[in-house]
């Protein structure tokens, strides 16, 4: 198993081959890899990410079958259940590296605004506890941050977004601050952008390395 700074490492070389159109789709389509992983499996990173259609993971880092054990929820929030996700894989398969990774134009950021300026009401209580759990970044840039455009506030809050989902996985479980603090978990936050395809790790990111 990879440690954290290896598997981040491995993350990034993926994304590099990704944006320079160098993806191989062997990993995607090896069916004697996928015959390989009935046994078990052993991947080397979690990503919490958002639904979007735009981000899938795999394709993003250029990886494939058994490398990434992946979570998506719209706004890559951070609920129990998405929790309990991380630890199950944290501790079931030794896995030492979570990657909460936002996007840009985020639409879970851009429908939390709409509510809070009053251009939209959420009537769904499903879909409002998506919105209460973004609320928080996109409200504090508003009252600190008045004269802000729209696009530059979801720009600021998408990112603001993934550091409190980062945060609440550092010192929301109980299993995994202990990960953190004995065993080399690392969680790190991270952006993808639509516009080219780059990731940018940029929250948590171990002294000493590249932010992307």
């Amino acid at each position: 198993m990879l440690d954290a700074r290896q598997a981040l490492a491995e993350l990034r070389a993926g994304n590099r081959r990704f944006i320079a159109n160098r993806s191989s789709s062997g990993p995607l389509v090896d069916h004697a890899r996928r015959a390989a992983l009935v046994a078990g499996q052993e991947p080397f990173a979690i990503i919490l990410g958002c639904s979007d259609s735009r981000v899938p993971a795999e394709l993003v880092f250029d990886l494939g079958f058994g490398d990434l054990f992946v979570i998506r929820v719209a706004g890559n929030i951070v609920a129990p259940s998405l929790v309990g996700s991380v630890e199950f894989a944290a501790a079931r398969f030794g896995t030492r590296l979570v990657v909460v990774l936002g996007h840009t134009q985020c639409g879970a950021v851009v429908a939390t605004l709409e509510e809070l300026t009053g251009r939209a009401t959420t009537q769904s209580r499903n879909l409002q506890s998506i919105v209460r759990r973004v609320r928080p970044a996109v409200e504090s840039l508003l009252a600190g941050h008045p004269h802000l455009s729209d696009d530059e506030i979801v720009d600021q809050a998408v990112r603001a977004n993934v550091r409190v989902s980062a945060d609440h996985l550092r010192h929301g479980s109980d299993l995994l601050e202990g990960l953190i603090q004995n065993d080399g978990l690392l969680v790190v936050g991270a952006e993808y952008s639509l516009e080219t395809g780059e990731v940018d790790f940029f929250d948590g990111v171990p002294e000493g390395a590249p932010s992307a």
